[in-house]
Order: structure tokens, then sequence, then C-alpha cells
């Protein structure tokens, strides 16, 4: 046997006492850490080619822009019926699922499918992801960075009022 043999059925044998029965899709989890993993070396070695560094500090105000567009970029890319069709390819539509969100399951048919389908329909998921491609953004193109951070951090603050304001109109 050889190694490489040997490694895969070590991995085969361990992923099935994981599963214990249930049809988990670890290869689409490691195609996708392998993409993020892929993309911030990609960046990093980029960065320094091209003699960009990461900030000395990050205050407390990009800390809190960035959460708070990061909230609402996650919130967009997998719940707006806008972005429905960028999902399409690895969910099921499911119905409503609050006000102007939408609900879908990941497809099945394939481990990458699946993965990816999870990761486009949870926000928690693609928080990382987006937090990475806003820390990208310091590096790369701060102003531009904190200009796009900023429009979703003031979208997320409508929301917010939107959903203040629904309250109050309905104990009327």
């Amino acid at each position: 046997m050889t190694n490489a043999s040997v490694i895969k059925h070590w991995a085969q044998r361990e992923a099935a006492t994981y599963r214990q029965g249930e049809d988990r899709p670890l290869s689409g989890y490691l195609a996708a850490m392998g993409v993020y993993a892929g993309a911030v070396t990609g960046l990093t070695l980029l960065g320094r080619r091209l003699g960009f560094t990461a900030p000395k500090q990050i205050t407390p105000w990009d800390v809190t822009l960035f959460g708070i567009a990061t909230h609402r970029v996650t919130r967009t890319i997998s719940k707006d019926a806008v972005v429905s069709p960028v999902r399409a390819p690895f969910t099921t539509y499911g119905g409503l699922q609050g006000p102007a969100e939408l609900h879908e399951e990941a497809r099945t048919d394939s481990h990458l499918r699946h993965a990816v389908g999870e990761l486009l329909t949870c926000p928690f998921c693609l928080a990382q992801w987006v937090a990475t491609m806003f820390g990208a953004g310091l590096v790369f193109a701060p102003r531009a960075a904190r200009l796009v951070a900023s429009t979703f951090a003031v979208v997320a603050v409508s929301d917010f009022l939107q959903f203040g304001y629904s309250a109050a109109q309905s104990k009327e």
C-alpha cells in the first residue's frame, strides 16, 4: 500500500466515524477551507510583493464600522432576494423567512454544492470571509474600504430603524 492510499484510507475511516451515518459534506468543507486559505495566502503574498503593509493599528472605530458592515453584507449575501441568483446553484428556495429575507436550504446532490450552499445561506459562516475582505481592503485601499463599509453600516442602521418604526406602528 502506498503512503497516499494509507492516508486516503485513514481519512475515509475518520470521516465515516465522524459522520455516524449522517451525510456531512466534509470534502466540500475542505474545499471551502482551501479556497479561503488560498485567498488569504494569495492576498498576503500580493500585498508583500506590491509593498503594501497592514495598518499599524486598527482603531475601535474601525472595529465597530467593519463589524456593522460585515453584519449587513453577510445578511445581504445570505438572505436578500436580489442575491438569490448567486445562491441558486447551491440552494433550493424554502419561502420567506422574515422582512425582506428568504429561507433557502443547501442542496445535497454533491458535497461541494452542499458546503457552498451552507456557507452562502449562513450569515455567521460568511462573516469571516467578509471580514477578511474588509481587512484586505484596509491594506490595499483603506479609503475605499472605509467608504464601502460606511455605506453598509448606514444600511444596517437604517434596517434597525425600520424594524423599530414597524414595531412602534404595530403597538398602536
